[in-house]
């Protein structure tokens, strides 16, 4: 059965480095942020962190807190008429609710987690988009208050620790996916 794989994390837990990996097993790929950098570009304001939460709360006031997910539904079916997909940034318990009513048991969530200092340190790296370590403060508390973040991460199937190096991490997701694809 094709299934959705959610990863859910903070910023600069390693989603996209997973993401990235599961990718090169032939999943499609649905990154609900995209939904925001489409909207900044509609309205012609600069990718910074300060337009990107504006952006992202107010589409969830105008939608509500299932907004990405809702926006990014149609998306997902029509990945998964063709196969496994990854859904990158599923963020509230909204979201998440939405999604396991609407995808059932064919959604698996997994959670990537990195401490606050390990993720700090990797966004002050960023190539794209870095942050400092005040703005990713500021995002994580924004994230966790009004995105209500912790659920998903909370409520997910699998977790994998990232901690160390890139290889570990490619290691761990290789070992998930493994398991749920049935190798293992």
């Amino acid at each position: 059965m094709n299934k959705i794989i959610s990863i859910v994390g903070m910023t600069g837990s390693g989603k996209t480095e997973v993401s990235e990996f599961l990718k090169k097993h032939g999943l499609a790929y649905v990154r609900f942020g995209d939904v925001t950098m489409e909207e900044l570009k509609r309205r012609w304001l600069d990718v910074n962190e300060k337009n990107e939460r504006m952006v992202r709360e107010g589409l969830r006031k105008e939608h509500g807190m299932d907004a990405f997910a809702r926006l990014n539904a149609g998306k997902l079916e029509k990945a998964l008429e063709k196969g496994s997909v990854i859904a990158d940034g599923l963020y509230s318990w909204e979201e998440w609710l939405f999604l396991r009513e609407k995808f059932g048991e064919k959604m698996i969530v997994l959670a990537i987690a990195s401490s606050p200092a390990t993720r700090y340190q990797r966004l002050a790296e960023r190539k794209i988009r870095p942050l400092a370590h005040e703005e990713a403060a500021s995002r994580d508390k924004a994230e966790i208050e009004n995105s209500h973040k912790a659920g998903p991460i909370a409520m997910a199937d699998f977790t994998i620790i990232n901690e160390g190096s890139l290889a570990e991490l490619q290691k761990n997701t290789n070992a998930f996916w493994k398991k749920i694809s049935g190798q293992t």
